[in-house]
C-alpha cells in the first residue's frame, strides 16, 4: 500500500481505527518505524472493514483523490461535479417488515429520480444504493406536521441499516447521483 493510499484511510475513516491505535499514532515519536506502523494500520482497516472505506477514484484516470468528497482530480484536472443532480439531509430512517428501508429527509438541492443513486460515504458506509422509489411522510413532531420525501433503498446489509438507524446526527447532506 502506498502512502498517499495510507494517509488517505487514516486521515478520513479514523472512526475505523481501535483506541490503542490512535493513542499509538498521537506519540508516533515513540515509534520506531511509524511508516510501517501506520501502513499496517491501514492494512488492517481494509482487511476488517472493506464496505465502510470509499476510495474516491477519478472516473477518467483512475488516482485517489485527494478527499473521499473531491469531484474534481488532482492528477489529471478531470471533474466529475455533473453526477451530482441532488443533495438530501435525512432526518430519520426506517423498515417495515418485508418492505423497503427508507430514509426520510428533505432535498436541499436539484432534483432526484427513481434510479438515481444515493451516495452514503459521508456515512462511514461504502455504498451508492440505487432509490428504487420515492414517497412521501407526514411527521407530527411535537404538534407540527411536515411532510418528509421517503426514499426506498434495497441493496443494503442489515448491518449497514442498523448502522444507519444508529446515527444520531443528521446535518451533512448527501449526495444524489446520476449513476453509480
Amino acid at each position: 500500500m502506498d502512502k498517499e493510499t495510507t494517509i488517505y484511510i487514516l486521515g478520513y475513516f479514523p472512526n475505523l481505527m481501535s483506541d490503542d491505535e490512535k493513542a499509538a499514532l498521537t506519540y508516533r515519536y515513540f515509534i520506531e518505524d511509524y511508516d510501517n506502523f501506520e501502513r499496517e494500520v491501514a492494512k488492517r482497516i481494509i482487511q476488517q472493514n472493506p464496505n465502510k472505506v470509499f476510495f474516491n477514484n477519478c472516473p477518467k484516470c483512475n488516482k485517489l483523490a485527494r478527499t473521499p468528497y473531491a469531484r474534481q482530480c488532482r492528477h489529471c484536472g478531470h471533474t466529475w461535479r455533473d453526477i451530482v443532480v441532488a443533495q438530501f439531509v435525512i432526518s430519520r430512517s426506517f423498515q417495515l417488515a418485508n418492505r423497503s428501508f427508507y430514509l426520510l429527509g428533505q432535498i436541499t438541492k436539484g432534483e432526484m429520480n427513481i434510479g438515481n443513486f444515493i451516495d452514503l460515504t459521508m456515512l462511514g458506509l461504502n455504498a451508492r444504493p440505487k432509490i428504487e422509489d420515492i414517497g412521501f411522510a407526514r411527521i407530527n413532531e411535537d404538534g407540527n406536521m411536515r411532510e418528509d420525501i421517503g426514499l426506498a433503498i434495497n441493496e443494503l446489509s442489515e448491518e449497514d441499516k442498523q448502522f444507519i438507524n444508529n446515527i444520531r446526527a443528521w446535518e451533512t447532506p448527501l449526495d444524489i447521483l446520476n449513476f453509480k
